[in-house]
């Protein structure tokens, strides 16, 4: 069975002695980044940059740089209210350098530990290419973090298909797994 803990998910992280409670879904971010971050301490960067055929051809390096465009995409919507999901930097030497990676990644973890204070019903805008015009729709701070986590997990979970065809085997606890299936995993051994 996978080794888990869902405390992260429950847990009120607090971001100091003299501030509030954190926000689960902002600490989920922050933990999924976490493990983001550990992975790459322990992953030869000859892993991280090959591609894998079974796996559309692309590499680990690939999916962290994907990821990370969307957090960065996040990020620049808070000063302005938009969010384009495919205005994106697309830095090949993210996908070839895990230390970039972890870099962007530290920097986003210092970020969103900034957000605690913020309305999670603070309206945005959202677009991404859906193939025809590409309108803009209503979104919120909220259901933004809910696709950001959501979209991180599914790609770490690419990521680990890759890292163990790679030979690499060892991964953060519960990397990859969606908070839900870790809860039912956890109400299943109990």
């Amino acid at each position: 069975m996978i080794g888990f803990n869902v405390a992260f998910v429950r847990m009120e992280c607090f971001v100091g002695a003299s501030k509030a409670p954190m926000n689960t879904l902002i600490a989920a971010n922050i933990h999924c980044l976490e493990q983001g971050i550990d992975l790459l301490e322990e992953m030869p960067g000859s892993v991280y940059s090959t591609s894998c055929p079974e796996v559309f051809g692309s590499s680990i390096g690939g999916h962290f740089r994907h990821n990370l465009d969307h957090y960065s995409a996040f990020k620049r919507a808070l000063s302005t209210g938009s969010i384009d999901y495919d205005e994106r930097d697309r830095s090949l030497s993210m996908e070839t350098d895990p230390a970039e990676a972890q870099l962007v990644m530290r920097e986003l973890c210092d970020f969103f530990h900034g957000l605690a204070d913020m309305d999670l019903n603070t309206p945005l805008r959202i677009r991404m290419d859906d193939g025809g015009d590409s309108t803009w729709s209503e979104t919120s701070l909220r259901r933004e973090l809910q696709f950001l986590l959501s979209h991180t997990i599914h790609h770490y979970a690419l990521v680990v298909s890759i890292a163990t065809r790679s030979g690499h085997t060892e991964f953060p606890e519960g990397f990859g797994v969606a908070p839900s299936t870790l809860h039912y995993l956890e109400a299943k051994e109990a």
